[in-house]
């Protein structure tokens, strides 16, 4: 069974920095893409960062210049950095993997989400 699990969470002056970190684990034989989403209170999850296993990157223009996201895929870690929070940046961070090939066949995974907070 594949798990994400995530860490790195927690609470940040405005103007601070997080890392987030997600590693897979499981029966996979491959990850075509990983990626990070949120959702803040009374608002729907949306698209933070994902990254291909080629390299590919693609951001939310919200977070351009401010986070970045990259992998190590030996370890099947996905790793988001999040520079200069803003408060706006306040949410329930979920990591997720898309084509993951395992065991199981193909399929799409989240994991439980990790809460960032942004505040003075």
């Amino acid at each position: 069974q594949v798990q994400l699990v995530e860490s790195g969470g927690g609470l940040v002056q405005p103007g601070g920095s997080l890392r987030l970190s997600c590693a897979a684990s499981g029966s996979i034989f491959s990850i075509y893409a990983m990626g990070w989403y949120r959702q803040a209170p009374g608002k729907q999850r949306e698209l933070v960062a994902t990254i291909t296993s080629g390299g590919s990157t693609n951001y939310a223009d919200s977070v351009k210049g401010r986070f970045t996201i990259s992998t190590d895929n030996a370890k099947r870690t996905v790793y988001l950095q999040m520079n200069s929070l803003k408060p706006e940046d306040t949410a329930v961070y979920y990591c997720n993997a898309d084509g993951v090939r395992s065991n199981s066949g193909w399929g799409n995974y989240w994991g439980q989400g990790t809460q960032v907070t942004v505040s003075s």
